[in-house]
Parts: C-alpha cells; sequence; structure tokens
C-alpha cells in the first residue's frame, strides 16, 4: 500500500501563542464546566501537528480564538487538562461556534458554521452505519470459525467484502456530488487511501477548479501522481 495520508501518523507541538490580530477564521468557544486551563486551536502543519492559537483559562466565559485560512482544512481543540482527546472541525473563513461540555469534550462538540463540517458530519452519519454492520459481520464471522462452520465463514466473508465496496462507492458518490466543497477532497484522502485508484481518480477528475488549488486537493494530485508512479 502507498502512503497513507499524514492525519495517520503526526508530532503534536504545542505551542502557546496568543495573538494580537484575529485571523480571518474566528472561532467562538463554549464550554460548559471549563474554569480553567488552557484551550489550543491546532492544525496540521508539515505532517505536524501544531498550536495556531490559544487562550488561558481562569473563570472566562468567553473563548475565541482563530487563524488566517488559506483554504478549508480540518482543526482542532485540545485542552491541556485532557490528554489524547480533541474537539475536530472543518475550519474555513468566517465565524465559526463550538459548544461542548468539560464532562464529554469531544463527544458532545456541536459545531456551526462551516459547510464543510455539516458535510463531513452528514458522511459520518452514513459511515457509523456501515462500521456498525461490518462489526457485526466481524462478530458472527469469529462465531462460525469458532464452530468450525467455514461454509457460513466464507459466505460472511463475502458480505463484509461487499460492504467494504458499497461503503467506498458511497464516499465516491457523495465526493462527486459534493465536489465543490474541499470537504470531497479530504474524503477522498481519509476514507479511500486504500481503494481502487479508479475511485480516487474519479473525484479528483470532478473537483472543481477551487477545490483543486486548495490544500486538500493538491494532497489528493499528489497522492494519486505517488501511487502511479512506476
Amino acid at each position: 500500500m502507498k502512503k497513507i495520508f499524514g492525519f495517520l501518523a503526526i508530532v503534536t507541538l504545542l505551542v502557546s501563542c496568543n495573538k494580537n490580530e484575529q485571523g480571518n477564521m474566528v472561532v467562538k468557544i463554549t464550554i460548559d464546566g471549563l474554569k480553567k486551563g488552557t484551550l489550543y486551536l491546532q492544525k496540521v502543519k508539515d505532517s505536524a501537528l501544531v498550536s495556531v492559537d490559544s487562550i488561558q483559562l481562569d473563570g472566562k466565559t468567553e473563548i475565541v480564538l482563530s487563524d488566517e485560512v488559506e483554504s478549508p482544512e480540518i482543526y482542532f481543540l485540545a485542552l491541556d487538562k485532557i490528554a489524547g482527546e480533541r474537539i475536530s472541525f472543518f475550519g474555513e473563513k468566517g465565524e465559526i461556534t463550538v459548544n461542548a461540555k468539560l464532562e464529554k469534550f469531544a463527544a458532545s462538540a456541536k459545531i456551526k458554521g462551516s459547510v464543510n463540517q455539516d458535510l463531513l458530519a452528514e458522511h459520518k452519519k452514513m459511515a457509523q452505519k456501515f462500521n456498525g454492520k461490518k462489526l457485526d459481520l466481524v462478530v458472527e464471522k469469529f462465531n462460525a470459525y469458532k464452530i468450525n462452520d467455514t461454509a457460513l465463514a466464507s459466505k460472511l466473508e463475502q458480505e463484509e467484502k461487499s460492504l467494504i465496496r458499497r461503503k467506498y462507492y458511497y464516499t465516491t458518490n457523495f465526493a462527486v456530488v459534493n465536489a465543490s466543497h474541499e470537504v470531497a477532497a479530504y474524503l477522498a484522502l481519509t476514507e479511500l487511501y486504500d481503494a481502487n485508484i479508479r475511485l480516487l481518480d474519479t473525484i479528483n477528475n470532478s473537483l472543481s477548479t477551487e477545490v483543486k488549488a486548495s490544500k486538500y486537493g493538491k494532497e489528493l494530485e499528489k497522492f494519486i501522481k505517488e501511487i502511479k508512479a512506476p
């Protein structure tokens, strides 16, 4: 398998960087139950997770972080007191609101203001259904092998492969339908990196000129070229 998209293995760099000027993306955040700590706004840069803005909280209720966005991309909110858990969202120009609870930091997060985030959430709902069905098949297949029912195990194996293909086709169609948004290229990179190259080509060829010039559009073009390289 060729290179996997950089999000799968990254180095985290936590740099306190409170800025004097706001960028073209302003993130307004409310976290119920949070009174003290440091909140970081992060993104991936050169395969490393870097903090682009931060705020030290001491009873503050108004939390605002920002960055200068060249093209829509995935951002993260990390809290120093919660190790290894981050709120992820598609950042883009404009105002984005994030509401969450300290107790269920990432799971409770609700994000508004980003079209790409709305589309990503829509895809995620369907992907979770595919993943749930796949898990059921894995359990059934394990039980079949346990009782030495090779015929049933083989049948379930084929059903699992068919399910994976349907998920790939769903993602491809979803990306093509939304080819004017950066989420299309992002999904190709994160969900279809090990799929048939024809699916990646289909998405890449459908992308709008603006998306092709975006961070993920360029990453997708580069990734496809590397796969096709002799």
